[in-house]
């Protein structure tokens, strides 16, 4: 059957590859960016199966401007991919509001008002799905990204408590956890800390020093990727989580251990709190 996608973030990456393959193989398309020139060479190429709009995350009426232009030209919406993001790297005590905050409004609450709003639509049709991109940051910690983190662990939750509220609708939730791919994350589409602490120098500072020799240079091939997205997307039983890469394997194998470790160690002392039952 003939798809219908809502894709965020079309400019470059995951988004863009995303809007091509779908579009390539007939079905339609929604692709959006904040500034929607940067797609027009996408709507010339797939004149009948693609339609280009402005959508910034940040801004409630472009996004439901974008669903409703989904609506009138495609009369359905099967999948919605959560893909807008940027990046962040620095100490925790080295940022400030006004750079992290942004983060939290595109990453975070961006995601939210997009569902939100695309989910009426969505609930019209049974089979759909929700693709939220999340990362292999949104698995483990590690310093020198925390605000990064931050946002990517509260789209893991999200999409966890969604994927229950949609579930009896036919509607499924894909979270993918990329590790480093050959896109522009590491490049434009990244922030850096403005101040510098030279005690986090070993951790935040070496955050940094990834960035800066290793833009371009990911082993990580976004076509690949894209390929078994695809392939997730069109299962009839898809994974809650996609990790893609070794990297977020990695990620995500480390996690699993150090949590098992600590609660195996802990778990003596620190189940025994409920209330002591009164002797018979």
């Amino acid at each position: 059957m003939t798809k219908t996608w809502l894709i965020t973030g079309c400019s470059g990456g995951f988004g863009r590859h995303l809007a091509e393959k779908a579009a390539a193989r007939g079905d339609h398309v929604v692709a959006t960016a904040r500034n929607p020139e940067a797609l027009r060479d996408l709507a010339s190429r797939f004149p009948d199966t693609l339609r280009v709009a402005a959508l910034d995350v940040t801004d409630s009426a472009s996004i439901h401007a974008a669903v409703a232009l989904t609506a009138e030209v495609f009369g359905r919406l099967d999948v919605l991919v959560n893909n807008a993001g940027h990046g962040f790297m620095g100490a925790i005590e080295e940022a400030v509001a006004d750079e992290y905050r942004p983060l939290f409004d595109v990453n975070l609450f961006g995601l939210i008002e997009t569902t939100r709003a695309a989910l009426p639509l969505m609930r019209r049709s049974s089979g759909g799905r929700i693709v939220n991109l999340s990362s292999g940051a949104g698995l483990i910690g590690t310093g020198g990204h925390g605000y990064y983190n931050a946002t990517k662990f509260a789209v893991e939750g999200l999409s966890e408590a969604l994927a229950q509220e949609v579930a009896p609708m036919g509607i499924r939730v894909l979270i993918v956890e990329p590790g480093p791919f050959r896109t522009a994350f590491l490049g434009r589409s990244i922030a850096v800390a403005q101040q510098r602490i030279e005690d986090y120098s070993a951790t935040a500072g070496a955050a940094r020093a990834y960035r800066d020799g290793n833009d371009g240079r990911q082993s990580g091939d976004p076509v690949k990727a894209v390929a078994v997205m695809m392939r997730a997307i069109d299962a009839d039983d898809p994974p809650l989580h996609l990790p893609l890469g070794p990297r977020a394997h990695a990620s995500a194998e480390r996690k699993l251990a150090a949590l098992r470790k600590d609660i195996d160690a802990w778990r003596a002392i620190s189940i025994d709190t409920d209330f002591d039952q009164p002797s018979t």
